[in-house]
């Protein structure tokens, strides 16, 4: 799944390559894809790109044309990614045919196409004349890179939670742009049990945690920079430490990287650097909370 470091890379991709062009045409091709139908996807067509924004795990392209300031949200769910064409192929996209979701062609032959992989279809698209008019982002809690994001905000953030705090930081209300991936690397980086809960935090723990956050974050922005959109979920692969790493050793210590499975997911850990050497039951069962 995109998120924060992947979503931003890809925002600063758009900036650069979309901004100033008009958009030709914005053509739906899974039916499941469209979340929004007042104004209909053909308000868009012919207006300019404004600016690229990111809320989240969202992106935020915004126009300006004959139907006035609008804004075309993306969220790329579990299976979704966004390929850059240059120049798009000349023919209709055939509706059905492959991972194909949503064809944006602009006025000088290049574009992007929206793709998303498997059965299940959660890409979505809205298109709104305000982003926080999409449920999803007007729920959104507080960019973890944000300026004014410190360690008082997170501290404060955490006061009210009585959780595990892999789910807490996992929460798009509580924190917004941390998926499944970079939670596992966090807390890796943290020292820290995905099973602990927050109200046992103490408060070293919490500034590591903190700092842990905006440094594994901050440097999987920093290697995406400049990556061209095709290559952006190879670098993500690269610099994970411990997420999809089961079996392999620990960069830190060499211990045997675990993992506890979930019906939809799961996560990975190092029992030498997060769990005193024990390693996790399932979640529903296990004791290690420290």
């Amino acid at each position: 799944m995109p998120e924060l470091p992947e979503v931003e890379a890809l925002r600063e991709f758009l900036d650069e390559h979309l901004v100033g062009k008009e958009i030709a045409r914005a053509l739906p091709v899974a039916i499941s894809v469209l979340k929004t139908y007042d104004p209909p996807l053909s308000a868009v067509e012919g207006a300019t790109v404004t600016d690229v924004a990111r809320h989240g795990k969202f992106l935020d392209i915004a126009t300006e044309g004959p139907a006035g300031r609008l804004h075309l949200l993306v969220h790329l769910a579990r299976a979704g990614w966004l390929q850059w064409k240059d120049p798009l192929p000349s023919g209709p996209p055939r509706p059905g045919k492959g991972p194909l979701a949503l064809r944006t062609a602009l006025t000088g032959g290049d574009g992007f196409d929206l793709t998303e992989a498997g059965t299940t279809k959660r890409l979505a698209v809205h298109l709104v004349h305000d982003p926080r008019d999409v449920p999803g982002v007007a729920r959104l809690g507080p960019d973890p890179l944000a300026d004014d994001f410190d360690l008082a905000a997170f501290r404060a953030l955490l006061a009210g939670e009585r959780r595990q705090i892999k789910g807490a930081l996992r929460d798009q209300s509580l924190i917004a742009g941390i998926g499944n991936a970079y939670s596992d690397e966090i807390l890796h980086a943290a020292k820290t049990s995905p099973f602990k809960p927050t109200q046992n935090l103490t408060e070293a723990e919490t500034t590591l945690l903190y700092e842990a956050m905006r440094t594994t974050l901050g440097e999987a922005v920093e290697r995406s920079h400049g990556l061209a959109a095709g290559r952006l979920k190879a670098e993500k692969k690269s610099g994970l430490r411990v997420h999809g790493r089961t079996g392999e050793p620990c960069p830190v210590c060499g211990d045997t990287v675990r993992e506890v499975s979930f019906h939809d997911s799961s996560l990975q850990y190092c029992p030498t650097c997060q769990t005193g050497g024990k390693p996790l039951a399932d979640r529903r069962t296990s004791k290690f909370l420290k």
